[in-house]
C-alpha cells in the first residue's frame, strides 16, 4: 500500500507544471579555471549571495561550489547534470549553445567579465605566432574550443584564408594556467608560449626572457567578453527563483568588485591559495583599464558570426536574444 501512495505520489508530482514543482534546495556551480575572469564567482561564494537573494525569495539553498575548470570540463559537467550553472569564454558557450538547441538550451544568464589574453612567448624560442614551427607548442586552456584557439583561427583566416583558418591548431596544447606559467618561464620543454590571462599574464612577464607577441583584443578590435555564465532552459523554467538569485548575486558581485577593489583582492588572493601574489598586486590588475566586471557582452555575436562562418557552430545566431536569457543587464550588448 505505501509502495502504491509513493508510486502515485510521484506522478502527481510528474504531472504538475513546473512552477508548482519545488525548486532545488542544492546548487551545484564550479568555480571555473580560477584568476580574475572568474572572481565574481569567489565574491558569490565568499559572501553567500545566492543564498541571501534565495533567502529573499523564500528558499533555502545550499550552493555546492566545485573546484573544477577549464571549458570542455565545464561543458561536460553541465550536459551531464553535475553542475547546473558553469562559466567559460564565449567559445566554449557557443559551442554548447549550438549542441543544445531543440532540447535542454543552454542560454546564457549574463557576461561575468571582459580582459584581454595574452600570447606570452619565451622570444629565443618564439618572436611571433607566425613563425612556430616543429615540435613547437603553446599552451591553452582547452584546445579547439577555448578563446585562444578561435583567436589564432581568427588570425589565420585573416591572413591565410579559409583554407588554414585551423592553421595552429596543431601547435596547441591543453594546459592549466599555473602549470604553464611554471612551464614557459623554467625555460626547458616544447612549450614556447602561453595564452595567459590575468594575474598569470603580468606575472610571466616580469621574467625578462618572456614577451607578450599579441593579445585578444588586437585580433577583435576591441574589449571582449572573456567569461560568462549559463544554464539550462528547462533548468531556469522549473527553477525560475533560484535562477533569479543567481542572476541578483552575479550583478552584486560585479558592483562589490568596483566598490572595494582591496577587499575583492583578498579574496581572489585566498581563493588562489593564499600566496604567491599580494594583494596590492592584485589591486594593480583591477585598476586596469582592460580589467572589467559587467553582465553586459562585449563581441560575443563576433564570435558566434565567426564560429558558424567557419563551420564550427551549425546554427547562426539570431542575436543577442537567441544567446542570453531575458535580462535588462545584457540589452545593448554586442
Amino acid at each position: 500500500m505505501k509502495t502504491w501512495k509513493a508510486l502515485i505520489a510521484a506522478l502527481v508530482l510528474g504531472a504538475l507544471p513546473a512552477g508548482v514543482r519545488a525548486e532545488v534546495s542544492e546548487l551545484k556551480i564550479p568555480l571555473g579555471a580560477g584568476g580574475f575572469g572568474f572572481l565574481p564567482l569567489n565574491m558569490m561564494q565568499k559572501h553567500g549571495l545566492i543564498e541571501k537573494y534565495a533567502e529573499e525569495a523564500g528558499l533555502k539553498v545550499k550552493v555546492n561550489w566545485a573546484n573544477i575548470g577549464g571549458p570542455a570540463v565545464m561543458n561536460d559537467a553541465l550536459l551531464s547534470g553535475s553542475a547546473h550553472f558553469i562559466s567559460a569564454g564565449p567559445p566554449a558557450f557557443l559551442t554548447l549553445w549550438d549542441r543544445t538547441r531543440g532540447n535542454i538550451g543552454v542560454k546564457s544568464i549574463g557576461a561575468i567579465s571582459s580582459m584581454p589574453m595574452s600570447l606570452n612567448a619565451r622570444v629565443s624560442d618564439l618572436k611571433d605566432l607566425d613563425s612556430i614551427s616543429g615540435s613547437q607548442k603553446i599552451a591553452v586552456t582547452s584546445v579547439k574550443v577555448s578563446i585562444p584557439s578561435i583567436i589564432m583561427q581568427m588570425y589565420a583566416l585573416k591572413k591565410y584564408g579559409k583554407e588554414q583558418v585551423f592553421r595552429f591548431d596543431p601547435y596547441t596544447v591543453t594546459m592549466a594556467h599555473p602549470e604553464a606559467l611554471i612551464t614557459l618561464t623554467s625555460g626547458s620543454g616544447t612549450i614556447v608560449g602561453h595564452w595567459a590571462s590575468a594575474p598569470f599574464d603580468q606575472r610571466e612577464l616580469k621574467n625578462p626572457a618572456i614577451k607578450t607577441i599579441m593579445n585578444s583584443d588586437d585580433v577583435m578590435g576591441g574589449s571582449t567578453t572573456f567569461t560568462m555564465m549559463s544554464t539550462t532552459s528547462r533548468f531556469q523554467s522549473e527553477n525560475p527563483k533560484v535562477f533569479g538569485a543567481v542572476v541578483k548575486a552575479l550583478k552584486r558581485a560585479q558592483e562589490m568588485i568596483a566598490e572595494d577593489k582591496k577587499a575583492a583582492a583578498a579574496v581572489l588572493l585566498e581563493a588562489m591559495g593564499g600566496k604567491g601574489w599580494s594583494v596590492e598586486e592584485l589591486v594593480e590588475i583591477l585598476n586596469e583599464p582592460g580589467t572589467k566586471y559587467t553582465m553586459k557582452p562585449e563581441n560575443v555575436l563576433t564570435y558566434a558570426n565567426f564560429m558558424h562562418e567557419i563551420g564550427s557552430l551549425k546554427n547562426k545566431a539570431a542575436g543577442l536574444n537567441d544567446l542570453f536569457f531575458d535580462n535588462p543587464d545584457v540589452a545593448g550588448g554586442n
